[in-house]
């Protein structure tokens, strides 16, 4: 199938490792030229390297810690910059789990690890998307994919919270800007193997989860919910806007 993404461009947060890697990896191949953005700059040359050595068009790393002051603002203007425009947002960058965080929070956890983790995986997210929103509705086509997680944690968590505020405010945007041609969805991935879910989970663990919670029997891969990502960026996906989509070989349980 055509997706008809040649000549399109795109901003990949959280591109060194995992989802965003593997998102980036897979609109190249389309021919959509990216900005792929993380922290390690060393990570975003390497998979600059292997993107073209594999007959993709090759991204322009950005070097980003979004913990900084006005770091998204910069990110947006510098991949602007070097696209032109931005016709795609794959907002990437987060984490399901702080690594400094204790297994089960006490209820004296500090306030400020639990604004951390707001600013991260939400209000990051919403200024890059903000900043990038008005060059897409002048051109009248846009598409922001936000890589969230389940709105329904067993015991709480510092991620999840963010991750539903993203889901809210992804609904509402989207019937705000979808006579400008821009659509706005999310997708909570399931266990995907990434460099943070072998830090987070043992071997014992990951295969409890492959023998019970994940229908299908095995962890997917970033390129999994990059090829989601692909469609949803798409022209063809035009009518796919204000959705959650899980993609997660059956992980979830509820029908609704």
């Amino acid at each position: 199938m055509d997706l008809q993404l040649e000549g399109k461009t795109a901003l990949v947060t959280g591109a060194s490792r995992g989802i965003g890697e593997g998102t980036a990896k897979v609109l190249a191949q389309d021919g959509v030229k990216c900005v792929v953005s993380a922290r390690r700059m060393e990570l975003l040359e390497n998979l600059a390297d292997e993107i073209e050595s594999a007959g993709g068009v090759r991204p322009t790393p950005i070097s980003a810690d979004l913990f900084q002051p006005g770091a998204t603002a910069k990110l947006a203007k510098d991949a602007e910059d070097a696209l032109g425009s931005v016709d795609i947002l794959v907002n990437s960058a987060g984490r399901s789990k702080n690594p400094e965080a204790p297994k089960n929070l006490p209820y004296d956890y500090p306030s400020e690890k639990w604004d951390e983790e707001m600013y991260l995986n939400y209000g990051a997210i919403r200024e890059i998307t903000y900043a990038l929103i008005p060059g897409m509705t002048e051109r009248k086509f846009g598409r922001v994919i936000n890589i969230t997680g389940k709105s329904e944690p067993e015991q709480p968590r510092t991620a999840n919270p963010p991750k539903a505020a993203v889901h809210a405010w992804a609904k509402g945007l989207s019937r705000k800007v979808a006579n400008d041609g821009i659509t706005i969805n999310c997708i909570p991935p399931g266990k995907i193997v990434s460099e943070q879910i072998l830090r987070n989970y043992s071997k014992k663990e990951r295969e409890a989860y492959e023998s019970y919670d994940i229908t299908l029997g095995y962890f997917g891969v970033p390129e999994d919910i990059g090829h989601l990502i692909a469609y949803l960026s798409s022209p063809l996906a035009s009518q796919i806007t204000g959705t959650v989509i899980p993609v997660d070989g059956g992980f979830r349980k509820h029908i609704f």
